[in-house]
């Protein structure tokens, strides 16, 4: 970076060009501050991978200029990442009360809470960070207490939206701060970065308010218990299942445990109103009145252990779905979990529940994004000399910096980038500068260890063409074979010729170890290594398909 002109780079390492997995960094000199810390599911194909989190490599080579992270919002995909990025950097992590809150969580169980400063800020507020001063403010999106950040800096001021919508009528009474967007326009705005997952969507998106005529229909309906899911983060959907159970005379029970533990902290922080004596505890939801009871449950996108996918194939302590109970999906589809959400319903339906999802006959679930004419109103307030489309697959990118161009309002330019593209901005103008390493990083949960690709693709492997385990006892002094080798497959042999082509192999090996001299007999790792090519060549030219050949010898 050259610092004969003072400028300034954004680098985007996640969410430009995916969904999820959020995180952005701004570097003025020798001073770098990150914008969201995310996580994504994995996609079918990381077969085995809990979850994915971005490449963190600029921020470790940079380590010691990263002062702090600035959390938007609690949801996964910007604060999923967190317990991860702390490892490598341990800077102070800035975010609103309840994002904070959600965050402690997660720190917690990683270990990692006693070491990491956390430093609440309020809407409306501003903190200086070395060169860059931020002001947080308010927006409304489908969770509580989120921001947009407003980041002065010598060059000028960057305001990120963080996810949006714009809800004129939001259940906490919090409203979106149209004044703060429309007062940095004024003054002048070097670059907007800004949501673009509903760019698809014409309109504006509803108010959270507009699913209660709906669910409550629904729960005043119901000829037995009610169970609901909702992303566990949505505290104002939560917040008004709990209004509607009161109004149609049921009690209400959480189950899950992120549903839970968001439901206790929201409590906890008085965000969440929870009449007495309308909580019915996991353990006698059994034995309540069924006809008076709603149970809230985690697991809308059919997590492979979440709590709904367990009460659909009836392995929940707590929770059956028997015949005529209602089962209400109130919650985005999100592309990809598709398959599996549907499988889960398969289930209620097979057990004669009355199923409802997506928005036929009503509306039951509401985005927490901002659609067109939401995203044309802040770029109208906002004005910005350039515009950056964030968060979201590239098509979405591309539409949002069509409907930027359309509405002419951006006086210098629209730049669409990916992630690990930065942007220089001097005050000559914004370009484009050499990329920086950005990828994904695959982590299994059970450990905390990055995946390699290498391991991905020998499950790939492993889950198309099986494994084949040639087990030899070999004499070691003589090098002499002490019994017939045995053969173990797992995901591999064609059912025909199967016996043929096993003791086929058993030729081979008993061939290649005739044909070693004494000297590669004692030696394991040559004669493994003489075993496996022969076996892939018999094996490929039999069957065409290449399984996983991984030879054991047994010394005797």
């Amino acid at each position: 970076m050259s610092n004969s002109k003072a400028s300034l780079t954004a680098i985007p390492l996640g969410g430009l060009g995916e969904f999820g997995m959020n995180m952005m960094a701004l570097r003025y000199g020798d001073d770098i501050i990150v914008i969201d810390s995310g996580m994504m599911f994995p996609e079918s194909e990381l077969l085995g991978v809990d979850l994915v989190i971005p490449d963190i490599t600029y921020l470790k080579q940079n380590r010691a200029h990263v002062r702090a992270i600035l959390l938007t919002h609690g949801h996964e995909d910007h604060i999923g990442g967190l317990s991860y990025i702390l490892r490598d950097l341990n800077v102070p992590v800035y975010g609103t009360r309840f994002t904070l809150a959600l965050a402690k969580k997660r720190l917690e169980e990683a270990g990692l809470l006693q070491s990491t400063k956390l430093r609440e800020v309020l809407p409306g507020r501003k903190v200086e960070l070395g060169p860059f001063e931020i002001e947080f403010i308010a927006v409304t999106h489908s969770t509580i207490d989120c921001v947009a950040l407003a980041v002065r800096t010598p060059v000028g001021v960057i305001i990120h939206t963080g996810d949006f919508k714009i809800d004129q009528t939001p259940v906490d009474g919090a409203p979106f701060d149209l004044h703060a967007f429309a007062r940095y326009g004024n003054e002048g705005v070097l670059a907007l970065f800004s949501d673009s997952t509903n760019v698809e969507r014409p309109g504006f998106t509803p108010s959270e308010r507009v699913v209660v005529p709906r669910l409550e229909e629904l729960c005043r309906m119901a000829p037995r218990k009610v169970v609901l899911s909702c992303f566990a983060s949505s505290i104002h959907r939560i917040q008004q299942v709990i209004e509607i159970a009161q109004r149609v005379g049921r009690k209400i029970a959480f189950v899950g445990r992120s549903m839970v533990d968001n439901v206790e902290i929201a409590h906890s922080m008085d965000c969440l109103r929870i009449p007495d004596g309308i909580v019915v505890r996991p353990q006698d939801i059994r034995s309540f009145d069924q006809k008076r009871l709603i149970v809230l449950a985690s697991g809308s996108q059919a997590e492979p252990m979440s709590s709904l996918s367990r009460i659909a194939v009836d392995n929940h302590r707590f929770v059956t779905v028997d015949e005529n109970d209602t089962v209400i999906l109130s919650a985005r589809i999100i592309p990809g979990n598709d398959k599996a959400i549907f499988r889960m319903l398969d289930h209620m339906f097979r057990r004669r529940a009355l199923v409802y999802y997506d928005n036929s006959g009503g509306t039951i679930h509401v985005s927490g994004h901002a659609s067109q004419e939401e995203q044309k109103l802040v770029l109208q307030l906002v004005r910005p000399r350039y515009f950056i489309p964030i968060h979201g697959e590239y098509r979405q990118l591309f539409r949002h910096a069509a409907l930027a161009h359309q509405l002419g309002v951006v006086s210098g330019e629209i730049l669409l980038i990916e992630d690990g593209q930065p942007i220089e901005f001097t005050a000559d103008g914004a370009r484009r500068i050499e990329p920086v390493t950005a990828g994904r990083v695959c982590v299994d949960s059970g450990s905390l260890e990055e995946i390699e690709e290498v391991v991905i693709r020998d499950r790939k492997h492993l889950s198309e063409d099986g494994i084949v385990v040639p087990i030899i006892a070999i004499d070691k002094h003589t090098g002499k074979l002490e019994s017939q080798p045995e053969i173990v497959t797992r995901g591999f042999l064609p059912s025909d010729n199967g016996q043929e082509i096993v003791a086929g192999a058993r030729d081979v090996i008993l061939r290649t170890v005739e044909q070693s001299n004494a000297e590669e007999k004692t030696d394991w790792s040559v004669i493994k290594e003489k075993i496996r090519v022969d076996m892939k060549k018999y094996i490929s030219k039999q069957t065409s398909k290449r399984p996983l050949i991984l030879p054991v010898i047994l010394e005797v």
